[in-house]
């Protein structure tokens, strides 16, 4: 791909932007959100159609009319959100396009030996006719591969292919995709996680602003020199560093239970202080930030905020006194994505907002516009509905209204999830600020450089138990968490 240009009403999404791929290569493809990755690789799959530049397939120029053309030419896009019927099974899934069969009629028991033939390829031991809504996600994406399998693809585009997956499932990920290179076939490897890209990658792409930055071989970069090409200038610090004071115990939480998922967790968080809360995916986090904010009904267990117990039965109780949760789904629990950004702002303050039951669009405005400039939330205006903003611009929407109904302990569950190094940047600083002005912040994360580079403290959990504490953060390893982490 050379030279393609893409520009939507109001915004120029590519100029002069180019990719090479090589056939048995992991190219990974990486920039800040807004960087025109999407844009590109939407080019590249029929989706848009260029304004400018010119697309080559093994030397010979192709024009890309349609996603269809795009398959029956080689190219297979996986993206973030699967594109799985979720009522229809795996074998049907996988053949949607155009299943075997002869004169109209479609071969259950042909399609059924083709699907195990491809399963057995990217080594899944998947039943054909499971239905695809109930498979776990791991699951759901080697479907999509033997999908993109049975088209005889050549390129397959993986977006964010890891975010929801388990440490061990994106391992299993990595060897499916080694095989794919083996076999020849490009993959274009879209990430956040830049440990993933150097795990995978052979060479890398870098964009900004919808342009081309720079290509190179993976082993010819470092992590500091790709997080200054991707935004554009040096980050001396990837974790900015706080001085503030802690001050004493903020939230206490006792004995918390609710089944097996949490077995009798207790910890403080002190005045100004980033708790750090991590484990493998299953190990009880989230649930532990559920039960606090109220989202999930507790078996036992006290929570006490300022030397006051709290009686917190529903996430109403919680944010009446003070405690707000950022859900590590922001799309899907976070926001309502149809609305927009005023709108999402004021959903839980709309008591500050309203008079004799009216709610004042200019007084929900004038406070949203304080936080659009302090926290430099990226958004041509206020009505724009939250689904068009990036993943950093939206988890500061979701911060944003809970600062505003001065929220005095803010939980977040993986804040920077699916979020560029530039944002997530952005979103340690606030978290600093939060810890400066006297919150209690629990940080729950996966993102292990992330745990021990922004927390004060560090709880490690496994099958619903607190297994350790680490207080000396500065000193402590990766190796050292994930000790405690697996039990």
């Amino acid at each position: 791909m050379e030279g393609v240009g893409k520009s939507f009403p109001g915004v120029r999404a590519l100029r002069d932007a180019r990719l090479e791929l090589r056939a048995g290569e992991v190219h990974a493809l990486v920039g800040e959100n807004g960087a025109g990755k999407s844009t590109l690789m939407k080019v590249l799959a029929g989706v848009y159609r260029p304004d400018a530049g010119d697309i080559r397939l093994d030397g010979e120029p192709v024009e890309m009319t349609s996603p269809l053309h795009a398959q029956r030419l080689g190219v297979s896009v996986i993206y973030q959100e699967f594109n799985l019927v979720p009522t229809l099974n795996a074998r049907e899934n996988i053949f949607l396009s155009g299943g075997l069969g002869r004169a109209g009629f479609v071969s259950a028991r042909r399609e059924r030996a083709e699907a195990l033939a491809l399963f057995d390829r990217v080594g899944a031991d998947l039943d054909p006719e499971a239905p695809c809504g109930e498979l776990p996600v791991a699951q759901q994406q080697l479907v999509e591969i033997a999908k993109s399998l049975s088209m005889e693809a050549r390129i397959v585009v993986m977006d964010e292919p890891t975010a929801a997956l388990t440490p061990r499932e994106a391992e299993r990920l990595f060897d499916v995709i080694r095989q794919l290179k083996a076999s020849g076939v490009a993959v274009v490897y879209i990430s956040h996680r830049l440990e993933e890209v150097f795990a995978i990658a052979d060479r890398v792409t870098v964009m900004r602003d919808g342009a081309h930055v720079r290509t190179a071989d993976a082993r010819d970069l470092n992590r500091g020199e790709l997080i200054e090409l991707m935004v554009g200038r040096p980050l001396t610090d990837e974790f900015p560093r706080r001085d503030h004071a802690v001050g004493g115990p903020r939230l206490v939480v006792e004995g918390l239970r609710r089944g097996d998922a949490v077995r009798g967790v207790s910890f403080s968080i002190r005045r100004g202080e980033v708790l750090g809360l991590t484990g493998l995916v299953g190990a009880g986090r989230t649930e532990v930030a559920r039960l606090i904010f109220g989202a999930d009904r507790r078996e036992a267990g006290t929570i006490t905020l300022d030397g006051r117990r709290l009686d917190v039965r529903s996430p109403a109780d919680a944010i009446r006194n003070g405690i707000c949760l950022l859900t590590e789904d922001r799309k899907g629990q976070g926001l309502v994505l149809g609305l927009s950004v005023r709108e999402n702002f004021a959903l839980p303050n709309l008591p500050a907002f309203s008079t004799l039951g009216f709610v004042s669009g200019r007084r929900e405005s004038g406070a949203l516009a304080n936080f659009i400039d302090a926290m430099r939330i990226k958004v041509p205006h206020p009505e724009v509905p939250a689904r068009n903003l990036s993943g950093g611009n939206q988890q500061k929407v979701v911060l944003a209204k809970w600062l505003q109904a001065n929220s005095q302990v803010v939980l977040f569950d993986e804040p920077t999830r699916g979020i560029d190094v530039g944002a997530k940047y952005e979103i340690y600083q606030l978290i600093n600020r939060l810890a400066a002005d006297g919150k209690a912040v629990l940080m729950i994360s996966s993102e292990l450089p992330e745990v021990l580079g922004m927390s004060d403290r560090i709880l490690v959990m496994h099958d619903g138990r607190v297994t350790g504490e680490i207080t000396d953060v500065r000193n402590a390893t990766q190796e050292r968490v994930m000790a405690l982490a697996v039990g």
